[in-house]
C-alpha cells in the first residue's frame, strides 16, 4: 500500500497508517509505503518511528492544510519518492467551536480550507498517480455531515461539502477507475475529543446515546477506512459509511422522546 495520510500524527489517521502496516507485514509482500502529513511535529516523528520499527516505509510532511500550496506539494513528495500511489486518506480537519452569529469569516473559511477544500487539492493533484494505480480516495467526514450540532455551524457545513465532494468525485472520476468514499464517525476518542472523553461521566452520557452504548476508537474507524481502501470494496464508490455505533438511528427517537437510554 503506497498512501497519503493526513492528520496522522494521531487519532484516526495514526490509526490507518497502523493498520495499512500491519496489513502490509500480515501479507508478507512489500512493506507499507505511507507518507503522514500533520502539524504537530513531534507527534509525527514519534508515529514515523514506532511505524518504521513495525516494518512500514514511511515519509513525513509538517504542512497547514489551509495552505492552499500545501496539497500540491505534498502530493509531489509522494510522486518524487515513489513509482506510484494507491490511496489518499484526507484525515485532517478542525472544529471551531462557536455558533454561527459568533463565527468569525476567518474562522469559517479556515474550516472549510481545511476540512473541505484540502480533500479536493489533493486529489486534483493525486488524480494521475490514482488513475494509474486504478486507486482511491477515501476522507474522514462526520456524523455532524448529517446533522446540525450546534455550537459547531461551520464544522458540520464543511462536513456536509465534503460528502457531496467525494459524491462528485465518484461520478467525475470512476471511467477513470477512481473509487472514492468518505466515513462519518460518531463519538470517537482521539486527541481533538479527549478532554470530553477523558472525562468518565461525559464519555459515560455519550455511550448511552448509541444502541451499542460504547465510545468508539480510532482503531474501530481506521478498519472501514482500510477496508474502503483495500481490494474488498473494489465495488464501492461515492459512499459514506457512517460509523457510530447506531447513533444515527436513535436521533428521531431521541429528539421526541428525550435520550431513550438514559431514562
Amino acid at each position: 500500500m503506497r498512501a497519503i495520510i493526513t492528520g496522522a500524527a494521531s487519532g484516526i489517521g495514526r490509526a490507518v497508517a497502523e493498520r495499512f502496516t500491519a496489513d502490509a507485514k500480515g501479507r508478507g509482500g512489500r512493506a507499507a509505503q505511507l507518507l503522514l502529513v500533520d502539524l504537530n511535529e513531534a507527534a509525527l516523528e514519534d508515529a514515523a518511528g514506532r511505524l518504521q520499527e513495525d516494518g512500514a516505509q514511511v515519509l513525513t510532511f509538517v504542512g497547514d492544510l489551509s495552505d492552499a500550496g500545501v496539497p500540491t506539494r505534498i502530493v509531489e513528495t509522494a510522486a518524487r519518492a515513489w513509482d506510484g500511489l494507491d490511496a489518499l486518506i484526507s484525515n485532517a480537519g478542525i472544529i471551531q467551536r462557536a455558533s454561527l452569529l459568533e463565527l468569525s469569516v476567518d474562522d469559517f473559511d479556515r474550516s472549510f480550507a481545511i476540512n473541505t477544500r484540502a480533500t479536493w487539492l489533493l486529489a486534483k493533484t493525486a488524480h494521475p498517480m490514482l488513475a494509474a494505480s486504478k486507486g482511491c480516495v477515501v476522507a474522514t467526514a462526520s456524523v455532524s455531515a448529517q446533522q446540525p450540532t450546534p455550537p459547531l455551524g461551520a464544522y458540520s457545513a464543511s462536513k456536509a461539502a465534503l460528502v457531496m465532494l467525494i459524491r462528485q468525485m465518484s461520478c467525475e472520476w470512476g471511467p477513470d477507475g477512481i473509487r472514492c468514499n468518505s466515513v462519518s464517525p460518531g463519538s470517537t476518542h482521539t486527541a481533538m475529543t479527549d478532554a470530553r472523553y477523558s472525562d468518565p461521566q461525559q464519555r459515560a452520557a455519550a455511550a448511552k446515546r448509541n444502541p451499542l452504548q460504547m465510545v468508539g476508537s480510532p482503531a474501530q474507524q481506521a478498519a472501514v477506512i482500510a477496508f474502503l481502501a483495500g481490494p474488498d470494496a473494489s465495488y464501492i464508490t461515492g459512499e459514506n459509511v457512517i460509523v457510530d455505533g447506531g447513533l444515527q438511528n436513535m436521533l428521531m427517537l431521541a429528539s421526541a422522546m428525550g435520550d431513550p437510554w438514559t431514562r
